[in-house]
């Protein structure tokens, strides 16, 4: 069990918790196994195009910020420019991301995903939702703050200023 330390003498509500390296190594076994199942469903449905996790992200991203450019989801993925071309091609491809010359830059690539890549950003993120939600209403609100609270404290910093800009890294809104 957890031990939590005395308010702190600012009179703060503040309290230190102390976990063992049990306690902490049960807790990194939780995030593997719930990441595990969370990507279950989508991995299912993106076998059925070829496609991996790495699509997903993508996918993910461009849906949260239609216009995002290449530099901001290479920002945002913390992948090779390598890594995320051939990601990106296959999309582009098969008809699922479309991208647009920037009118302001011409050297910048602007993505969008076409009908389809909405249709499966739908499917993918309903999956996903549907778990969540499900987590989310048999744990209560107050599990949910905590959990939502330590995601954020485990995030590296500029990680954090992309989820907090409004979880898509474009600072609020797309080129």
């Amino acid at each position: 069990m957890a031990e939590r330390a005395p308010q702190t003498s600012m009179g703060r509500s503040e309290t230190l918790l102390f976990l063992t390296d049990e306690q902490l190594r049960r807790g990194i076994e939780a995030m593997f196994f719930a990441y595990r199942g969370f990507t279950a469903d989508p991995d299912k449905i993106l076998q059925e195009y070829g496609y991996g996790r790495a699509h997903h992200r993508a996918i993910h991203f461009i849906n949260r910020a239609p216009g995002t450019t290449v530099n901001n989801l290479l920002s945002i993925l913390g992948v090779t420019k390598q890594s995320l071309n051939r990601v990106l091609r296959t999309l582009v491809d098969d008809g699922l991301v479309e991208s647009r010359v920037g009118t302001r830059d011409k050297r910048e690539r602007h993505l969008y995903l076409t009908e389809a890549g909405a249709d499966l950003e739908r499917q993918l993120s309903e999956a996903q939702r549907n778990r969540m939600r499900a987590a989310f209403r048999n744990a209560g609100p107050e599990a949910v703050a905590g959990f939502r609270a330590v995601l954020e404290e485990m995030m590296d910093a500029d990680m954090r200023r992309h989820y907090l800009d409004g979880g898509d890294g474009s600072g609020g809104g797309a080129p």
